[in-house]
């Protein structure tokens, strides 16, 4: 798949989630592979042009990351372009514009989604982007604000007229959230309707799924997000599948080593409080399924210091392991 200029390959793109995809996060899965673009959690136009440091700290990123998007959000088209132009300068290989983000305090300032019921100011927001940037634009959106009143089609149009080279839709409308399940044929409309690449997006949660995704809707390229919090094996799975049609969980010790792995990573670039907050997140979410995991996760709020939480996943995993030969 081509993005503008860009080739990704696999067509698999990490989606943006705030407090997620951070640098550690996007290093640790490059190194598994089967991503073929990664996005940078989405960056507010507002605090970056004003300066406002720990979003500005967002921007920097290792070249180990490339091709890395970077996703802008907000709601001024002299501001969104200022920020997309910040990114570009930050080395992105793509800027992506949040049209599609349905947390209520970014649709109450007029963001994300919100955009969705505004067309004419989303017009302008893309136009203005590209042309701040060179480099590869696409604009990520929802079925529209609410169920009886899609604007999809209309924004895709818009998207393609002003110059994007690719969009992505998330099938679900912004007052949904994440509940009830993505309508994966408004992807195969929106695909029928442009001329563009369209990215599918939305309950993909296993390889079996990417693969229906692309048969069922004929996107150019799929994006996963919240599945790969669980399994970050899902991209090097899929694309495994996409090849060969087979796929191989991880091992146990797979799974140790990429776990601490990553907390050695966070705790490079993090210390107390941010370290220990995005410790407990993750921790959280690797340890499901797995013997055990429920009362580790039961004692998380206890726990008070970074150290103290690193030496308990490794006393788990270290547990888990002994058990296994």
């Amino acid at each position: 798949m081509r993005i503008g200029t860009l080739s990704i390959e696999p067509p698999l793109i990490l989606a943006p989630m705030a407090g997620i995809t951070d640098s550690p996060f996007r290093r640790m899965l490059r190194r598994l592979g089967g991503v073929g673009l990664l996005t940078m959690e989405f960056v507010s136009s507002e605090a970056v042009t004003r300066g406002i440091e720990a979003e500005l700290a967002k921007l920097p990123f290792d070249p180990e990351e490339r091709p890395l998007a970077i996703q802008v959000y907000g709601s001024d088209p002299d501001r969104m372009a200022a920020a997309a132009r910040l990114a570009e300068r930050a080395g992105a290989d793509a800027v992506d514009i949040n049209m599609g983000c349905p947390s209520r305090p970014i649709v109450r300032n007029g963001a994300g989604a919100a955009l969705m019921g505004d067309l004419d100011r989303a017009r302008a927001v893309i136009r203005a982007v590209r042309d701040a940037v060179t480099v590869p634009l696409t604009v990520k959106f929802r079925l529209g604000l609410r169920e009886d009143d899609p604007a999809f089609l209309e924004l895709g149009a818009i998207a393609e007229e002003e110059g994007a080279d690719a969009v992505t839709l998330h099938p679900r409308t912004a007052r949904q959230q994440y509940s009830g399940s993505a309508d994966w044929a408004r992807i195969a409309e929106l695909v029928r309707a442009l001329s563009i690449p369209v990215v599918g997006n939305g309950d993909v949660r296993s390889p079996e799924d990417a693969c229906r995704m692309f048969g069922e809707t004929g996107c150019a390229a799929v994006m996963i997000g919240r599945a790969v919090l669980k399994d970050p094996w899902i991209f090097a799975k899929t694309a495994s599948f996409l090849e060969t049609g087979r796929w191989e969980e991880p091992s146990l010790e797979q799974r140790a080593a990429f776990v601490l792995d990553h907390f050695r990573l966070l705790a490079e670039e993090l210390e107390g409080r941010a370290l220990l907050h995005k410790l407990k997140v993750f921790t959280g979410k690797y340890t499901h399924g797995l013997p055990g995991g429920r009362e580790l996760r039961g004692r998380l709020d206890g726990i008070r210091d970074p150290g103290e939480l690193m030496a308990a996943v490794e006393s788990f995993f270290a547990r888990l392991l002994t058990g296994r030969r």
